[in-house]
């Protein structure tokens, strides 16, 4: 589990190598992948489950943060949590894109298999519920809805969540209570 204290002390650090890597600076650069690398590979290796595509999605991640770190803006957020959240929509992405490439090998594959109604209705049904759920998502705020996809898409901790997000546990756990109950009503989830 990771250490808290460790990360906020580390925290301003990162800020002054992201504002460093901003400039152009190699050096800090560097220095910010040996300081984030594990975490942003330990977090690509948790939604890919692949260790190979995790290798390179986490040079793709601090590709861009090299390319992108001039439109980084410290008012808004620690770097840290800037480029786990990176991170994590990037390995998110490339899950979605090997779904979809086993989808069309699928289709390709079956194409004179019949499927029964059952099957059919099934996936309708389990289609549109995923449907609902990404637009209720979409309704909660970036910290609640990264807190959340963190949480119960990525199995972190509430800890893990708080290191990753560079935010204090309490306020996660506050935030993903929060999303939840605004999931729940949103969903029309009864909750008796």
């Amino acid at each position: 589990m990771p250490d808290r204290d460790a990360g906020a002390s580390a925290a301003p650090e990162i800020d002054v190598l992201m504002a460093r890597v901003a400039q152009g600076d190699q050096e800090a650069f560097g220095s910010l992948y040996d300081a984030l690398a594990p975490l942003v590979h330990g977090l690509v290796l948790r939604v890919v489950r692949d260790p190979a595509q995790s290798e390179e999605v986490t040079q793709e991640v601090f590709l861009e943060v090299w390319q992108q770190a001039r439109r980084f803006d410290a008012d808004r957020g620690r770097a840290r949590a800037w480029i786990t959240v990176m991170a994590h929509r990037r390995a998110v992405d490339r899950v979605r894109a090997a779904q979809a490439s086993a989808d069309r090998d699928l289709r390709e594959g079956i194409k004179d298999f019949r499927e029964s109604y059952d099957d059919v209705e099934h996936r309708v049904e389990v289609a549109l519920e995923s449907e609902r759920v990404h637009k209720a998502l979409e309704s909660l705020t970036e910290v609640q809805r990264e807190a959340i996809r963190l949480a119960y898409y990525g199995g972190y901790t509430y800890g893990e969540v708080a290191d990753a997000l560079g935010l204090p546990l309490g306020t996660v756990k506050t935030r993903i209570r929060d999303g939840m109950i605004r999931l729940r009503d949103v969903l029309g989830v009864s909750h008796g």
